[in-house]
This record gives structure tokens, sequence and C-alpha cells, in this order.
């Protein structure tokens, strides 16, 4: 069974995308560190044992990376949404059996598992392969080696109440997630216009929706 990990927030720069967090969530998020050889960074927000928040954004102190960054942040569309402000991008699931995930589905639905390290923090994440993602509603998948980023962040007060996609292939998707173990961690509505709802309730009990679009 997979569970929602983090809820991924888009940004030009980590200043522009910690300032947005702020103030939708009324609290800061706190200083990630640098995806080497991915050309991205962060920064994350505590949401109690379970979940967090991350603002990535392209780290100007790397080069180009070879392949292109995740979460679509190098695609013309996301680089032009952005110019407009940070925005809700994705979410990434977490599973304990990532290699049997991927081995029933094949790499071609699920993307290759691929190593990623921050500090001394391990994982391993396999990002759907790009336009087969129904605009990233079918998260990522990781796995976490050792210490869950959670474990490492102070508690925001912050707390994920909601996962939902909107999409016009709901069928679709609502089969791709539950192949996945997602089945009751996302609510799936049918809808002309693909769209990812998150429902989040502040420190001071304020309940606050973002949306992809």
């Amino acid at each position: 069974m997979a569970e929602i990990d983090h809820i991924v927030i888009g940004a030009h720069t980590l200043e522009e995308g910690a300032a947005w967090v702020e103030q939708h969530l009324g609290v800061r998020p706190e200083p990630g560190g640098a995806h080497e050889g991915f050309g991205t960074h962060n920064m994350l927000l505590g949401m109690g044992p379970d979940c967090y928040l991350e603002v990535i954004a392209p780290d100007p102190a790397q080069p180009e990376p070879e392949h292109a960054r995740p979460f679509d942040l190098d695609e013309p569309s996301v680089r032009t949404r952005l110019d407009s402000g940070p925005a809700l991008l994705a979410y990434v699931a977490g599973t304990p059996a990532l290699e049997a995930v991927v081995a029933r589905l094949g790499p071609s639905r699920s993307g290759e598992i691929r190593a990623m390290r921050r500090g001394d923090l391990s994982w391993r994440i396999a990002f759907p392969p790009q336009r087969q993602d129904l605009d990233n509603l079918i998260p990522p998948l990781i796995q976490w080696d050792g210490p869950r980023a959670t474990e490492r962040l102070r508690d925001s007060g912050c707390r994920l109440l909601a996962v939902e996609a909107e999409h016009p292939e709901a069928g679709a998707l609502r089969a791709a997630l539950a192949e996945r173990g997602l089945a009751a961690a996302v609510t799936v509505r049918q809808s002309p216009h693909a769209r990812l709802v998150v429902r989040i309730r502040r420190a001071d009990g304020q309940e606050v929706t973002l949306t992809s679009g």
C-alpha cells in the first residue's frame, strides 16, 4: 500500500517559493539542499510525521543536467506558468516495495528507478514517463533508504487533509492509482480539465486549498 509522501510546489527561485508558502500557509519552509546532477534544489515544510511540502526550483549553482529536471520544470508551459508565481505542480507517493511495483507495472509505465541523494538522505524514485502521467496526476513513487525527510523537519503544525485529482480520463486515472496502491489516498473526479487539488489545514486551523490550475 502506498501513501502520500509529499506535495510539490514549483518556483523559479527558492526565495519566491518560500515567500509563497509563507503567504498561503502562514509559515516559512526551512532550507533543504541541492539535488546534485539533477539541476534542482529545495526547501521543505514538515506537516506531521508522515508528510511534508517541498518547494523545488532550478539550482543556479549547478550546470545544466543531462536529463530534464523533475516535475516538468524545464517544460516551456511550466516555465511560463511559474512566470506568474510559484504553483502546485505535483505530489509524490511513498511505497515500501518500489522494485516490486516497477517490476509489476514495467518501466514503460512506471518509469525507471533513479537513485537520488541530498546530504545524508538517500532515496530511490521512479517518475512516470513524461506525457504518460496524465498531467502529473499519476505521482512518482519514492522509497527512502534510511531516514525519511520528515524525520529531520520541524513540525509546522500544518496538516494535509486531502489530495484530489480531476481529469477527462477519470477512469484511466483511477485504475492507474489503484495499481500503485493509491485508490484510498486520492479522490478522483471527472472533469473537462486536468487539475490537482490539495487541501491543507494551517496551524491556526484555517483550511487552505491549493490547485494546479
